[in-house]
């Protein structure tokens, strides 16, 4: 599970939420784009610092999440 080494926590970016590779981008601020309905093209020509990677790390952080597996460090 190599992608969710993107998922990252740290109690001095954004209060210890679970974010993208260090950065203030919550994983559930990806997800709510997703559920907008951007498409994850419209989401890295809008925001270039992400990657495709990202998106598929936030979305397996999320299955895994709900699914009851403990995903944090």
């Amino acid at each position: 599970m190599r992608s969710l080494e993107r998922i990252t926590f740290d109690d001095k970016i954004c209060s210890g939420k679970a974010c993208i590779r260090g950065m203030r981008w919550p994983v559930e601020v990806l997800l709510e784009m997703l559920a907008s309905g951007m498409t994850n093209k419209q989401i890295l020509d809008d925001h270039p610092e992400l990657e495709i990677e990202d998106i598929r790390a936030a979305l397996l952080y999320a299955s895994l999440s709900v699914s009851g597996f403990k995903v944090y460090k």
